[in-house]
């Protein structure tokens, strides 16, 4: 058998938007396959028909899976051929056991009473293989989230599992996480299982991949060997990479900043003293402790920190203590202290905070993207207490030229829109809504290269006109590509401030795994 995979000519079509046009993916046996594509580009719609979410007879095309034709109803059906995928957004129940987890759906019973004795053995070997050293009655809230991605493929295995599809999986990882769970991949694909990766990670894609199939506007661009034979080093750049997902040469990762150059430059927008945050259970453990920092106006400040940091809380915490006891410190915008106890007290101060979760507190994803748009700032388009329907969509019209939201219309459901084109929305809302200081938690997140370029544009964009950003992110490259200065963090404290001309990611990771309680420099 030459393939484990085929997929020849699919061609799904929504009201409106044709997602794929005649894609052709193939995997071969003991393959990790990566997909690769701008948001929008087809990828999580093609995954989904292969997996039944998108049901035989709503597309077009064929799919062989080990030479045989296929016609999956629904998820259940392609699971029984041995074809499971694991969502960006992991499908666990949290207040149950790992065990449980595991066989849910799939439990072992007699005469509908299940054999707990039988499940928890079975879900110990599982988990061995995976590499979970835990206690199968662990509950899944209580491990992390690298954890819970092994949780997920010991799921899958449990399944019997021969085609293994990611999405995104080390997304919300961080880098030693993100480590086993490639290396992992790689024990899987020794033990006959083909994987299909899609990641907008392109070093893990060198990393671990075989093969990748790029995707641009629904359509095969192009399938490039990654390397010779599985072990063997990798052979295709990532600027190869880019170059057919993008469809040109991408010169530059970051835009050229701009410097702003009104009266007031230099001028210290935000002001942070003496934060401290106590965890919202455990009021003992103090989760952000006495961090103090600033950003000017027209610059941009980066916070780096590992898993755990603090950083999210800091942030969350700030902006109308969405996070956590408050126990102390202040906020100045403009040199005078601001009242941000709650979210609408914040936003009148004139902050604004870009959620990293998107998807749970970042949007209304039943609602269009031109109400996502005019939510934190109705008052502007309202008369009378009515908002002006005409108004919020020639603003949401707007924001969709300017960002470059990929949208049949401003109508659409955000839901329904790719991961990149979401965050865009997230982030015009809080442009629309004018604010003095802008925090940015995670802002590329799940973002192919082309849109990532286009959010640093805009971020750009804001400091340039004097607006204060403070960007947290994980990407180390990201941060020391945008910022004028970086912040670092480690258990809840401050550890580190470099200039930009003075760090790299040695020095980051240096001040990031300091022993923050000590409060080391």
């Amino acid at each position: 058998m030459s393939s484990v995979l085929e997929m020849r000519s699919i061609t799904k079509t929504f009201p409106g938007v044709r997602a794929l046009s005649g894609v052709d993916l193939t995997v071969r046996p003991k393959e990790v396959h990566a997909v690769c594509g701008e948001n929008g580009a087809g990828k999580s719609t093609l995954m989904k028909v292969l997996s039944g979410v998108h049901p035989h007879g709503s597309y077009e095309g064929e799919i062989l899976f080990e030479g045989e034709p296929c016609a999956f109803r629904d998820i259940r059906s392609s699971e029984r051929r041995g074809i499971v995928i694991i969502h960006q957004e992991l499908a666990l129940v949290p207040y149950l056991s790992i065990a449980e987890n595991i066989f849910l759906g799939n439990e072992h019973a007699s005469r509908g009473v299940v054999r707990w004795g039988e499940t928890v053995r079975r879900a110990a070997e599982l988990m061995r293989r995976v590499g979970l050293r835990e206690s199968p009655h662990t509950r899944v809230a209580d491990i992390g989230v690298g954890k819970q991605q092994l949780v997920e493929i010991a799921k899958a295995l449990a399944k019997k599992v021969r085609l293994l599809i990611l999405d995104e999986p080390t997304a919300a990882l961080n880098d030693e996480d993100s480590a086993k769970l490639l290396g992992l991949i790689g024990e899987l694909r020794s033990q006959g299982i083909a994987c299909i990766l899609i990641s907008h990670k392109l070093g893990e894609i060198r990393e671990v991949a075989d093969t990748v199939t790029v995707l641009r506007d629904g359509r095969t661009v192009e399938t490039l060997a990654v390397r010779p034979s599985p072990g063997a080093p990798a052979e295709v750049s990532e600027d190869r990479i880019i170059r057919g997902m993008v469809g040109r040469d991408l010169d530059s990762r970051f835009p050229p900043r701009t410097r702003y150059r009104g009266a007031d430059t230099g001028r210290v927008a935000l002001e942070i003293s003496g934060w401290t945050v106590r965890h919202p259970v455990d009021h003992r453990r103090k989760v952000v402790d006495d961090v103090s920092l600033n950003v000017r106006r027209g610059e941009i400040v980066g916070l780096a920190g590992l898993m755990g940091a603090g950083r999210t809380e800091l942030a969350m915490s700030v902006f109308g203590r969405s996070y956590g006891l408050y126990a102390g410190g202040t906020v100045r915008i403009d040199g005078r202290e601001a009242d941000t106890r709650t979210v609408p007290r914040a936003v009148a101060h004139g902050l604004a905070y870009v959620t990293e979760d998107r998807k749970t507190y970042g949007l209304n994803l039943i609602d269009t993207v031109s109400r996502n748009i005019s939510l934190a700032s109705l008052p502007k388009l309202a008369r009378a207490g009515v908002v002006d329907e005409h108004r919020e969509r020639r603003v949401a019209e707007g924001y969709r030229d300017s960002m470059n939201i990929k949208t049949p219309t401003v109508h659409e459901q955000v839901g329904r829109l790719s991961g990149g084109n979401q965050q865009k929305v997230v982030l015009g809302r809080w442009v629309h809504a004018d604010p003095e200081v802008l925090i940015l938690d995670e802002p590329t997140r799940g973002v192919d290269v082309g849109a990532k370029y286009e959010i640093y544009t805009a971020v750009d964009r804001l400091a340039a006109q004097g607006r204060a950003v403070l960007l947290i992110s994980s990407e180390l490259p990201e941060l020391l590509g945008m910022c004028d200065r970086i912040y670092t963090m480690a258990a809840g404290r401050l550890t580190g401030e470099v200039a930009r001309e003075d760090a790299d990611q040695e020095v980051l990771m240096r001040h990031m795994t300091r022993d923050g309680s000590r409060g080391d420099r």
